[in-house]
């Protein structure tokens, strides 16, 4: 269910303290079911429902059908930064549209010597990928 929690944060544009502040919740019980380590309970799915009618109870609790009650376009934020893929008309995505090393700035921090700063940054991997589709399906990739 944290996943689709997730998918509806996206599909609303609103982060996790918004979205608890608008159903009367504490921020860390949304941090804590979107981590996995807490299921919702019954009062945080009625405050949900209740803020926001047009969720599918079915589909937040189940899977099972779409996001939503109704059809209803489902806009995804646009990420800040450029994109990678471009749409096209015969398939979904096409071939990225400029290949860039990814630049990754790192804060200093006391703990971590200057030296060891390059290596940190060199050891990091991408840990999980989550694809969202537009008929409220994902995708996650480890």
């Amino acid at each position: 269910m944290e996943n689709r929690l997730q998918q509806f944060l996206a599909a609303e544009n609103l982060t996790q303290a918004q979205f608890a502040d608008s159903i009367g919740v504490g921020r860390a019980s949304v941090s804590h079911i979107l981590a996995g380590r807490n299921k919702p309970g019954y009062d945080f799915i009625e405050r949900m429902a209740s803020r926001y009618t047009e969720i599918n109870l079915d589909w937040l609790i189940t899977g099972k059908g779409k996001m939503y009650k109704k059809d209803r376009d489902v806009v995804m934020p646009v990420p800040t930064e450029p994109a990678l893929f471009q749409e096209d008309d015969n398939a979904k995505m096409s071939e990225p549209v400029e290949e860039k090393p990814l630049e990754i700035e790192q804060q200093p921090t006391s703990a971590q010597p200057d030296s060891d700063k390059a290596e940190t940054a060199a050891e990091k991997k991408i840990a999980r990928v989550i694809v969202f589709y537009d008929d409220g399906t994902y995708l996650e990739i480890k």
